[in-house]
């Protein structure tokens, strides 16, 4: 997955100028794709260069609208049809048990307790994004939808995995640890 190809996609449901696209990853793709102002910007011009994009309109302060070139639509599609599974996961959070030997039994555990209330804490917002929103139905809602219901779901079971590793911890460290 790549920053090329959340552009890509943004731009093949409407015209955006960068700063509408930065705020389509904040309402919509934070949690899956999170992306910076300079990424963003600098992937614009990657993409124009490429012809994958093309600049479409400006407006006050040069502000510049971008459309997707039927270029970028076929790498849009080879990308979606021809996926090559990334299993590569990096997760500070994960990163962490791996060492949490290194502390206290009690501290592990606090760690532990602190990555389930995040989770929940996470889970609680996107069940309320779900629960706000005016479902319509058309194909990028229910694509939208369908990833939101991804990360509520994966949310909760990182929660509930979390309360049970801590308890693992707390069984299984040896005390003063």
């Amino acid at each position: 997955m790549s920053l090329r190809h959340a552009v890509l996609g943004l731009l093949a449901e409407t015209p955006s100028s960068g700063y509408d696209l930065l705020k389509k990853f904040e309402s919509s793709l934070a949690f899956v794709w999170p992306a910076q102002h300079s990424q963003v910007y600098g992937e614009l011009a990657r993409l124009s260069e490429a012809g994958l994009i093309e600049v479409t309109g400006t407006g006050a302060r040069n502000r510049r609208e971008y459309s997707i070139t039927d270029a970028g639509r076929a790498e849009l599609k080879q990308w979606l049809t021809n996926p090559s599974i990334d299993v590569t996961y990096r997760s500070a959070a994960l990163l962490r048990v791996f060492f949490l030997w290194t502390l206290s039994r009690e501290d592990g555990a606090a760690y532990l307790k602190n990555f389930a209330r995040h989770n929940q804490d996470r889970h609680d917002h996107l069940e309320r994004v779900r629960d706000e929103a005016q479902w319509i139905g058309d194909p990028v809602q229910v694509c939208q939808w369908l990833a939101l219901e991804f990360g509520i779901r994966g949310s909760q079971a990182t929660e509930q995995w979390a309360d049970w590793a801590a308890e693992q911890l707390n069984e299984h460290l040896p005390e003063g640890t």
